[in-house]
């Protein structure tokens, strides 16, 4: 069998890490976007870019003989995962959506759900000026911020951005996981008053919410695109196996 995973992130690294191990007469690819410099490269083959859209992608299925596509890129790569829809469907590959669980508030935390991150631009236009706002949305969406010359910046990515960002801008070059003590020392030696974050789920970046908290800041968090319609989703990587042990 020929798995194509659509890769980058920690389950999609664990995923070709537990084939390779469970089930090592399988092909395992896994397909990586190519942003960030230096990746995390997973067990198998690897490629790095794009396949040229849906058209592109079901040529390669195609041609490489893939039997199963597991679509395990971030919650917010919504372009890949609507082409990995309509590929799977005009190659006939079955097509499974490796979705790690959307993070929960609870009690304490003092979150606002905007819908986009000109969502989140627009709640901290509102907001007095001189606000000290940590940004980790990535470096690929600062533009939507750009405009925010009355508050001061701290985008953390691991690799540097690019402009159009805000004029007061502090980069911090980092790679997660991170770890709760590491994220209070960031909020208190930054002097942080409010956290912008997408809606990533996961272990890996969720200590700065439990710092922000404990803290008492408020965290804006953009809320995650809608995936495509009627494709079945596993939370993590024990359910994705089970999902392709149907397969074959």
């Amino acid at each position: 069998m020929h798995v194509l995973i659509l890769g980058g992130t920690t389950e999609a690294r664990r995923l070709a890490g537990a084939l390779a191990a469970d089930r090592p007469a399988d092909r395992v690819t896994s397909s990586l976007a190519g942003r960030v410099a230096e990746p995390r490269l997973p067990a198998g083959e690897v490629r790095i870019g794009g396949f040229g859209g849906p058209e592109g992608l079901a040529a390669w299925l195609r041609e490489q003989r893939v039997d199963a596509l597991i679509d395990a890129t971030h919650p917010f790569a919504g372009t890949i995962s609507r082409n990995a829809a309509v590929a799977a469907a005009e190659v006939h590959v079955p097509l499974l959506a490796l979705r790690r669980p959307s993070w929960v508030p609870v009690e304490g935390d003092r979150w606002r759900r905007v819908g986009s991150l000109a969502g989140a631009a627009e709640v901290l236009r509102a907001e007095p000026a001189g606000r000290r706002v940590f940004l980790t949305t990535g470096r690929m969406g600062l533009a939507a911020f750009a405009d925010l010359d009355g508050h001061a910046f701290l985008v953390r990515s691991v690799d540097a951005p690019e402009p159009p960002m805000p004029a007061r801008t502090e980069v911090l070059l980092d790679r997660g996981p991170f770890t709760l003590d590491g994220e209070r020392a960031v909020l208190r030696e930054h002097r942080i008053d409010v956290v912008v974050t997408k809606d990533s789920g996961g272990a890996a970046t969720a200590p700065k919410l439990a710092a922000a908290r404990e803290l008492g800041l408020p965290v804006i968090v953009v809320e995650r695109p809608e995936p495509p319609a009627g494709l079945p989703t596993a939370p993590d990587v024990p359910a994705a196996l089970a999902w392709l042990a149907t397969i074959g």
